[in-house]
């Protein structure tokens, strides 16, 4: 998960616009209201500059609330989020800003400044209808609710999350009434935050598809032995070595980024030149552990890969929280359980615990397993998306004001009695188990989905343009795929919204049979069945 440190209008309004790597200025065309426009452009990309540095400062309190903040200064953190929010969005929806947009509309423009332009737009109008009193009350909710939460979780009891999750949900509806155009879902007025580009009306029928092939493949190997796997207690500071190993390898920037420990693992980018990981280091669940840390070695990998030349133009942001999942799907899932990455991790282990009976071939038979289990983090390649599906049915359900806080246990059961296939036993299995809705990140759960889509488009065909790519793995060597990443996916920024950029780079793909092909391919082969 990508810290939603300001989810919601906050989140929406910081990431603004963002660049193209290696594109250059070409000096508009002189025409009447030229210098007015060069003026307004100048004075909007300072402002930018300025509430970039802002959202940094509200990451970083995000960022210390959830590793080394005192259990006891959550007020003082609340207040302390609140005013930097309230400050942002009154240095974001400032009347000179409608005017600078104002001045650049129909101007001569390059191609970056016509995009920058066009996502300032769209940010600044959703931002502008929320009112500072609403914007203030969310910052304070946020604060409550993953504290509310953590005590839930804690109590395993979801009555204590019950009010002030409810606050958060009344906030949000009413944030989302807000944003939506005439005519537009509510919902999609909560995806434009996460996913511009992305709505309901395309969502749902492609979830439904996916749902389908999933249950068809799960059916096919229902009732298999799964293959013999590595299962085996590993200590933390041994996995903690190991894992630094592996984002060394993988490219993350150790100079620029740090590793640290969290309830639930994220990352964030403070900026390119900061870029922080968090994971959860399990004793009796080390695979876990492991891919969560190259999930978010992903998410952190294409931060510090954004176009930083373009900062304060504003493309030099994520196209779409999507784009984010599918980078950090991508290693997690396509290279990370990958027989070749079993090859190259195997001997690694060994140099950490020279006795552990692990090999190659019982990693990869452990990574892959397939199971209808409880928690989503947790879950095997071939069923995660079931879980997204559980949370998307009911968030749709919420804002359309058709449950409330209190029906989201017994909701939550059913959904996941229908879908996945199993019954949580308790709520700390169930419903309170993600962090997401405590933080208002509402409209947010489709992104990994969407991330899962776009990263076996992305896989398909970065195996065409890189025959050798598993040899690479094998070795070790991942540098000419982090390459082709960011030549294809980090370098462009927010140039084009998430579904534009995904066409352009894998052309007319159908992600949804890619991803289907490829569970076949690799857990069929595992549980020895054939896609018919």
């Amino acid at each position: 998960m990508r810290s939603t440190f300001a989810s919601g209008e906050a989140a929406a309004s910081i990431v603004i616009v963002g660049g193209l790597l290696g594109m250059e200025w070409r000096t508009p065309v002189i025409s009447p209201g030229f210098e007015d426009a060069m003026n307004a452009w100048d004075q909007l990309t300072s402002r930018i500059h300025e509430l970039d540095a802002i959202g940094g400062a509200m990451a970083l309190l995000d960022w210390d609330q959830q590793t080394y903040l005192p259990a006891g200064a959550g007020a003082s953190r609340g207040k302390q989020a609140a005013a930097l929010g309230r400050i942002y969005h009154e240095r974001f929806t400032a009347p000179e800003v409608g005017s600078w947009l104002d001045s650049l509309e129909g101007s001569s423009l390059d191609r970056v400044q016509t995009s920058a332009v066009r996502n300032a737009r769209r940010r600044y109008r959703r931002a502008t209808v929320l009112p500072g009193r609403l914007v203030e009350e969310l910052s304070h909710a946020r604060t409550a609710g993953f504290a509310a939460w953590m005590k839930a979780r804690e109590a395993n009891d979801f009555a204590p999350y019950a009010a002030p999750l409810q606050r958060l949900i009344d906030l949000t509806r009413e944030q989302a009434e807000r944003q939506a155009t005439p005519g537009q879902h509510l919902y999609d007025a909560l995806l434009e935050d996460y996913d511009p580009g992305s709505t309901i009306a395309e969502l749902r029928p492609m979830f439904e598809r996916l749902g389908r092939e999933l249950n068809r493949f799960l059916d096919a190997i229902q009732g298999r032995p799964p293959a013999e796997g590595f299962d085996a207690p590993l200590d933390i500071e041994g996995q903690r070595k190991l894992s630094e190993r592996v984002l060394t390898d993988l490219g993350f920037d150790r100079v620029h980024g740090r590793l640290d420990l969290s309830e639930h693992p994220f990352s964030v980018g403070l900026a390119t030149d900061d870029v922080r990981i968090t994971t959860h280091f399990r004793v009796d669940n080390f695979l876990a552990a492991l891919g969560g840390t190259v999930h978010e070695c992903g998410h952190a990998m294409y931060e510090q890969g954004l176009p930083s030349q373009w900062a304060g133009t504003g493309l030099d942001k994520a196209a779409g929280m999507g784009l984010h999942e599918s980078q950090s799907r991508f290693w997690e899932n396509f290279i990370g359980r990958s027989e070749a990455f079993c090859r190259y991790l195997a001997p690694r282990m060994h140099g950490i615990w020279p006795t552990l009976a692990v090999t190659p071939t019982s990693l990869y038979a452990a990574m892959n397993k397939v199971d209808r289990s409880l928690i989503r983090i947790f879950a095997d390649e071939a069923t995660y998306n079931l879980h997204v599906l559980v949370r998307f049915e009911i968030e749709v359900a919420v804002l359309e004001g058709k449950l409330q806080a209190v029906d989201l246990p017994a909701a939550w059961d059913d959904a996941y009695r229908r879908i996945v296939g199993v019954v949580p036993p308790t709520a700390k299995e169930g419903v309170l188990q993600d962090v997401h809705w405590s933080g208002g990140a509402f409209g947010y759960f489709p992104s990994y989905t969407i991330g899962n889509l776009y990263a076996a488009g992305f896989g398909a065909k970065i195996q065409e343009d890189l025959p050798d790519i598993w040899e690479r793995v094998e070795r070790g060597d991942f540098k000419a795929i982090l390459a082709w990443l960011r030549d294809h996916v980090h370098a462009k920024g927010h140039l084009d919204d998430a579904p534009v950029l995904f066409r352009e780079v894998v052309g007319d793909r159908d992600p949804v049979e890619d991803l289907v092909a490829h569970l076949w391919n690799r857990h069929g082969r595992l549980y020895g069945v054939e896609r018919s």
